[in-house]
């Protein structure tokens, strides 16, 4: 009976598969926006060692040349050359705004999860604070906070978790506050499971689906962000070669020598576009009712 029961869900599990990938062939852009992100993330492990040159290297000789052989994105003000910096570059954009997507992720998902299900004044507290944080806008918000603790990259990846912790919550105690109606989650209430029992092991399961979708959106938005900030002056400071500081660089040279702003703001592009197909891609396959309507 048990090897029975285990070949059931083996079946089970094939045919949940077969249908995601069955819907997602209708949707060819998630399969493109994963494979701008692998991209990406080859980049950021292997780039330094991939990279022609040192990102630092400066030659003041060839500096605002166009796009060549030996340059083939062209050299910055400092002669620097732009291809070897975006390659070296990819992992500060990727490491911050990864490392502040996953500090909202799991405070975000432990206030939600504690609030929606405790409800009560301890859930309006929250709620309360978060709708504070969510009331200014998130570019200013990260200006005041990086002017009051100096820019730095580890103080970049502070406030993006700060900012997007409130985000995070809202969505994970939406669905809590409907899955603790479930008659699965009343049924380990009667059999006298502690709360942090039901949390663990019966709503937090069931929440992974949507939260895995909203840390992709947020990862997005965090790669917008973090760039903004770079731009700003505020996120990670040079000789770093981050994406938006590059952008920003570019502003007084952009007339004289055009590529110095369109590679690193299409890199920008790039990756936002990738990781937003991706995230659709997430909607499609983990939320509820992402594959009902497979035959």
């Amino acid at each position: 009976m048990a090897l029975a029961n285990g070949e059931e869900k083996k079946n089970a599990g094939v045919s949940y598969l077969g249908k995601i990938f069955t819907r997602l062939r209708r949707y060819p852009t998630t399969y493109i926006g994963f494979a701008i992100v692998l991209a990406f993330l080859f980049i950021a492990i292997f780039g330094p060692m991939i990279a022609p040159y040192h990102y630092s290297q400066q030659n003041l000789a060839l500096r605002l040349d166009p796009p060549s052989e030996e340059h083939i994105f062209g050299t910055d003000q400092f002669g620097r050359d732009i291809y070897s910096r975006i390659l070296v570059g990819s992992r500060d954009v990727l490491t911050v705004a990864g490392s502040g997507t996953a500090l909202a992720v799991f405070f975000g998902l432990l206030l939600g999860l504690f609030s929606g299900y405790r409800g009560g004044l301890f859930d309006e507290l929250v709620m309360r604070a978060m709708d504070v944080i969510l009331s200014i806008p998130p570019l200013l918000l990260a200006m005041v906070i990086l002017f009051a603790l100096g820019p730095s990259r580890f103080n970049v990846i502070l406030v993006v978790g700060f900012l997007y912790i409130p985000m995070v919550a809202r969505v994970v105690r939406s669905v809590v506050l409907e899955l603790k109606t479930r008659q699965f989650v009343e049924a380990a209430r009667m059999r006298g499971e502690s709360s942090l029992y039901i949390l663990y092991k019966e709503i937090l399961p069931n929440v992974l689906p949507s939260l895995a979708v909203e840390a992709s959106m947020r990862f997005s938005y965090s790669i917008f962000l973090v760039a903004s900030l770079g731009f700003l002056g505020l996120g990670v400071q040079p000789p770093s070669p981050d994406w938006g500081l590059m952008v920003g660089e570019a502003r007084t040279w952009f007339y004289q020598a055009q590529w110095v702003l369109y590679f690193p703001a299409g890199a920008i592009a790039l990756l936002v576009v990738g990781v937003g197909f991706m995230s659709d891609g997430l909607r499609r396959m983990l939320l509820p009712g992402g594959v009902s309507d497979v035959g």
